[in-house]
């Protein structure tokens, strides 16, 4: 694939956008993803929750405009959905410069890495999403990019090849990934700062919710706002999307405004319980207690069971589960709690263990 992989800003949803979109039970379309690119803040003022991550970034920032110089390199890493996409958008927003966007899986060659790098302008920001999942060839050719703002290319083969360095303008390379320790320590430590985003609070979701239904031109009150927000997983792009499915049922079924009663309702219909739990991590947790009977369970085996990918268990829906208690992760494998069997009401054996993965 070829520099055609790169696209600007906004204008097309990243991969963490297809993972997310397993988490809803309703079919989207191209004006959905559309919405969800205007749901997006431009700038840190906007940008809500990750104080701690704003306010580095801010202080960074604004030394980088007045010495007229490229921001330092940035790994952003966390689970799908907390905003790394969005945040690299801010900080090209803030920067006054462009954004490229592109993903790690779609550079196959070192020759499409050269293309964008070369494709770059001054203090661009460009934005690797999957970073973890670089050719390591391509990686190669990454690291003094990096670090001395060249492109070092090598033309033709066997004994009449031979390498020509290339000056490119000095970027600011913006990483992101869901799994940190999948990243090769030499890239790792060329990155100049490291900022993981944690999930968001059912009151800053609520904000969220709230800043979004303002866009749409939803009416909702507070409480239909907090009770959309503890059903969104700690994730805003989901909530966003919980959002728009409740809006599309309240203007269906009711008047069009949206409270906490009508909230819930709509949340029920489209099988999202109270937890935020919709039918594939039901069929987690009742795979875990009720087929094994309590057992560990290895990844691909739980893959296999409930016919999802083992990648899609251990990226979106572990993470949560994980920090609600409901299951547990064994040197064995996994395991569902005593809370996961008191959510299912199934009765839990002596041997399960409780939500610190204690017996």
């Amino acid at each position: 694939m070829s520099v055609g992989t790169v696209w600007e800003a906004d204008n097309g949803a990243g991969p963490e956008d297809r993972d997310i979109d397993r988490l809803v039970a309703a079919e989207f379309t191209e004006d959905d993803l559309e919405i969800d690119r205007s749901l997006r803040p431009k700038t840190l003022d906007d940008y809500l929750g990750q104080e701690r991550v704003k306010e580095n970034l801010s202080v960074l920032i604004q030394a980088a405009r007045a010495r007229d110089e490229a921001l330092d390199h940035a790994l952003l890493s966390g689970p799908p959905g907390l905003g790394k996409t969005t945040l690299a958008g801010v900080i090209a927003n803030e920067l006054g410069v462009k954004l490229k966007t592109t993903s790690g899986p779609a550079i196959e060659r070192a020759g499409d890495l050269a293309a964008i790098l070369t494709n770059l302008e001054e203090r661009d920001v460009l934005f690797i999403d999957e970073i973890h999942r670089l050719n390591r060839a391509v990686e190669e050719v990454l690291y003094p990019a990096m670090e001395d703002f060249n492109l070092d290319i090598v033309i033709g083969k066997g004994p009449a090849a031979r390498s020509l360095r290339l000056e490119i303008p000095r970027f600011t390379l913006v990483g992101a990934t869901t799994r940190t320790g999948m990243l090769t320590g030499p890239l790792r430590d060329r990155f100049g700062m490291a900022f993981r985003l944690d999930y968001y609070t059912p009151v800053e979701l609520s904000d969220i919710v709230l800043r979004s239904a303002t866009i749409l031109g939803v009416s909702i009150d507070d409480e239909g706002a907090a009770e959309i927000a503890r059903r969104g997983r700690g994730t805003p792009r989901l909530a966003n999307r919980l959002l728009k499915r409740v809006r599309d049922y309240a203007q269906v079924r009711h008047s069009g405004s949206i409270d906490e009663d009508i909230a819930a309702e709509a949340l029920a219909f489209f099988e999202v319980d109270h937890l935020g739990l919709d039918t594939m991590d039901v069929r987690i947790l009742a795979t875990l207690a009720d087929t094994f009977q309590g057992r560990p369970v290895g990844l691909n085996t739980l893959a296999s069971a409930t016919g999802e990918e083992a990648e899609t268990l251990e990226d979106v829906y572990e993470p949560y589960l994980l920090q609600l208690g409901l299951i547990v992760r064994t040197p064995k494998g996994r395991q569902a709690t005593q809370r996961a069997y008191e959510h299912l009401g199934i009765a839990p054996p002596s041997s399960a263990p409780d939500q610190k993965g204690l017996f």
